[in-house]
């Protein structure tokens, strides 16, 4: 399919270490009410069967706004919940063979970090990309930086969408203005965030500026 860019713009990749008073679905519905355009689970520590019952509600909260919903990582899950979109990794399964799993209709992102990756990922059939890491993050460890002029390199490579990943936020979102991504994908500058709506708002702010 062909994923028209706006969505890209303030993406959401969930992480659950900072639920509590609230849980991840409300957090989510939080930041979905307040600007994002996207929306991955990513999951690392549940169970199949707790991460199926969990996406099929996250997306069915992100089909009442009309939002993409992604699944990090698991083909199975994203096709038992019925989501939008399955993200996967260099050292995940190869994008033409999760294709020929979840159809022509299902949109697929690749994470990147170099322009041949890119490109690869492009001619594959892929629906977006991640590039990334592009700040130093605290939810990957042992991640190469990506400088400036590579993001912009890559972003230039390629026609498809792009959104820019790794420790972003309200502080040094805007040191990317130039680099011709599509948007950001944050992580704890929302959901870390006290006030989520209130995070969300000004991220939305500041990635109109930024694009």
């Amino acid at each position: 399919m062909r994923l028209d860019k706006k969505y890209m713009h303030l993406y959401a990749v969930s992480d659950r270490a900072w639920t509590g008073e609230k849980t991840l679905y409300e957090q989510i519905n939080e930041a979905l009410k307040n600007g994002v355009t996207c929306v991955q689970l990513r999951e690392k520590n549940l169970d199949e069967i707790s991460f199926i019952e969990e996406a099929k509600k996250i997306s069915e909260l992100c089909k009442q706004y009309s939002i993409p919903f992604i699944v990090n990582d698991n083909v199975k899950v994203a096709v038992a919940s019925n989501a939008d979109g399955v993200h996967i990794g260099q050292d995940d399964m190869k994008l033409k063979d999760v294709r020929k799993l979840v159809g022509e209709n299902m949109i697929i992102g690749v994470s990147v970090h170099t322009v041949d990756e890119a490109k690869s990922a492009q001619e594959d059939g892929a629906d977006y990309i991640g590039i990334g890491a592009v700040f130093e993050t605290s939810t990957k460890n042992d991640v190469d930086i990506i400088p400036y002029e590579k993001v912009k390199s890559i972003c230039e490579a390629v026609d498809i969408p792009k959104v820019a990943i790794g420790g972003i936020n309200a502080e040094n979102i805007l040191k990317l203005k130039g680099s011709k991504i599509d948007g950001v994908a944050v992580v704890s500058a929302i959901f870390g965030a006290k006030d989520i709506g209130k995070a969300t708002k000004e991220l939305d702010t500041l990635v109109n500026e930024l694009i």
